[in-house]
């Protein structure tokens, strides 16, 4: 998976974010932090307070930042070597 999106459910750039990546049609997995206490840890153990955190790459970008978020795909995609 290269994306993951640390979330809550009743949270709007959570819900933002998802949308921006599902119209984009960037595939990821979700992580609910109020249905998983250890994916609220993970967040933390990033150095983040909340939530949404997307994690590209093992990239984190913390907050609704889609620009940032493209530009870490189309860096990783740039790395890859196709022969």
């Amino acid at each position: 998976m290269k994306v993951i999106v640390y979330s809550r459910p009743h949270c709007l750039e959570c819900n933002v974010l998802k949308r921006f990546l599902n119209d984009y049609k960037i595939p990821y997995e979700e992580r609910d932090c109020s249905k998983n206490p250890a994916y609220l840890e993970e967040v933390k153990k990033m150095g983040f307070l909340g939530v949404p955190v997307t994690v590209v790459h093992g990239r984190a970008i913390e907050g609704l930042q889609p620009d940032a978020i493209l530009a870490a795909l189309e860096k990783q995609d740039k790395n890859v070597n196709v022969d």
